[in-house]
């Protein structure tokens, strides 16, 4: 597609947000000792837990991340990438009301990244809820709502890719909320809850970044 300078920075926003996020994930994950982390057991939240100690009463697991900053940090960038990309391809994804439902769900979502990054769950539990609430709740229910923009728009030209995307993260999330690992465990569960968004932008940014096809280069250089 062929972009101007405000959608290239803003697609270049969505490519770099994901992999800042999963590798800060797996730096910080790395430097845990006793226990030694595990994307299965441990949800992400207990990265950037500030403090050592016994956590959680629903599933108590003893958490410290010595490296905890790193991946605040990280999810701090996240959000800002994922609302900057969103901001400046605002016009260029499509109009209607479908589409700028979800863009605004979207956006709420990337709220809820940047909560959960300043406020650690053993700082303030509940604007950290409040963030996965954001992330999981009205950020998952926006990507699944993206889907069905019409295909018309530029946001509906990828919906097979977005709806794959809103099921899996909407199913995600039913199954973490309900404590339900499925072979994953339930940090694998919150993973599939939590990943698709960013993830979603991240490939939606390959896409839109994509140079035009060389045919129409040349009809653009003939006319």
């Amino acid at each position: 597609m062929n972009l101007n300078r405000t959608g290239r920075v803003g697609a270049l926003c969505w490519l770099a947000a994901a992999p800042i996020f999963l590798v800060a994930s797996l730096i910080s994950g790395l430097r845990w000792r006793e226990p030694t982390y595990s994307w299965a057991t441990h949800n992400i939240s207990d990265l950037g837990n500030a403090h050592c100690g016994v956590w959680d009463t629903t599933r108590p697991r003893y958490v410290c991340s010595p490296w905890h900053p790193l991946m605040n940090t990280a999810m701090l960038a996240t959000a800002v990438l994922l609302a900057v990309g969103l901001l400046l391809t605002w016009r260029i994804l499509g109009r209607g009301g479908v589409v700028r439902s979800a863009q605004t769900l979207l956006l709420l979502a990337t709220g809820g990244y940047a909560l959960a990054a300043v406020y650690p769950a053993d700082v303030d539990e509940n604007l950290h809820v409040l963030g996965a609430f954001l992330i999981m709740g009205m950020g998952n229910v926006g990507l699944l709502l993206a889907g069905f923009a019409p295909h018309s728009t530029t946001l509906g030209r990828w919906r097979p890719l977005t709806l794959t995307a809103g099921l899996i993260a909407l199913a995600g999330t039913v199954l973490f909320f309900a404590q339900q690992g499925v072979g994953i465990g339930v940090g694998g569960m919150e993973r599939l809850a939590v990943l698709p968004f960013p993830l979603w932008a991240c490939a939606l940014g390959v896409l839109l970044a994509e140079p035009p096809p060389l045919r129409d280069l040349a009809l653009s250089a003939s006319t």
